[in-house]
């Protein structure tokens, strides 16, 4: 057997590992019934005073002993930093991916290979429609006469549908990235969503981002050494020029900066 074949049969087999570690996980995991709105709207609230000026490792681990797997990460699949970080808390949470139909194909393959390598579990997200039965009622590239409309259809509503059986989710908004984005707190009451909202990445920069993918080898989206440091659907989003704010390459030429999820 030659060195390249003995390598792909050990990777097909760490694989195999890894997919069996997972299902037992998935079998054995229990979870108590979700609490009231008014109670986590209770503990959001305090937690959201308590981690002021707190480090992303205590957030964590206070998150891993309140909620457990209530907790989904939300993933855009830039990269796997976000999973990676709250993974080693909570081996195989839930990490949810919105499959709007619109993704470059590097996205895609980032998903893959987050799903066959890490020890989380990937939940695809998908819109009530299709994008052909979209365009069949809406008429096609709704996206560009009506982003909101597209982003609420095939972005907000299928992840508010899908966090309802949790209690907590945890996204990888950062404080950097932008002007709607500074005060970002580590945590807060999600009030759109009726459960407790987490970003332990807030405080981090860009840069600490990539220094800790290339750290603990944690796979990043090639589009993101691409000029892409903000990545969404490849109908919505450019490369971004040196010195420009990072997310100006999405939904650029309109009078839009987010998609909902966090607004």
């Amino acid at each position: 057997m030659t060195e390249r074949a003995l390598s792909l049969a050990e990777r097909r087999a760490q694989q195999i590992a890894h997919g069996d570690e997972r299902a037992a996980h998935l079998a054995a995991r229990k979870q108590p019934a979700r609490r009231s709105a008014d109670d986590l709207q209770r503990i959001a609230e305090a937690a959201e005073e308590r981690f002021v000026g707190s480090d992303t490792t205590e957030v964590l681990a206070w998150v891993a002993e309140e909620f457990g797997h209530r907790t989904a990460v939300a993933c855009s699949m830039a990269d796997a930093v976000l999973p990676h970080v709250v993974a080693t808390h909570l081996p195989w949470v839930d990490t949810l991916f919105l499959e709007t139909g619109y993704h470059f194909a590097e996205t895609i393959g980032t998903r893959d290979a987050v799903e066959s390598t890490m020890r989380l579990t990937i939940v695809d997200v998908k819109p009530a429609r299709s994008v052909g039965e979209q365009d069949a009622e809406f008429g096609r590239r709704l996206y560009e006469r009506d982003p909101g409309l597209c982003c609420e259809m095939r972005k907000v509503q299928p992840l508010h549908d899908s966090l309802q059986g949790y209690e907590a989710w945890i996204t990888g908004v950062r404080r950097d990235e932008g002007p709607t984005r500074t005060g970002s707190p580590f945590v807060t009451w999600d009030a759109k969503n009726r459960l407790v909202k987490i970003n332990p990445l807030a405080a981090w920069t860009f840069d600490q981002l990539l220094a800790y993918a290339d750290e603990h080898d944690v796979i990043v989206n090639p589009l993101v050494n691409d000029g892409y440091p903000s990545i969404g659907c490849s109908t919505c989003t450019r490369r971004v020029a040196p010195g420009e704010d990072p997310r100006a390459g999405r939904w650029a030429g309109l009078d839009k900066t987010e998609c909902g999820l966090h607004s």
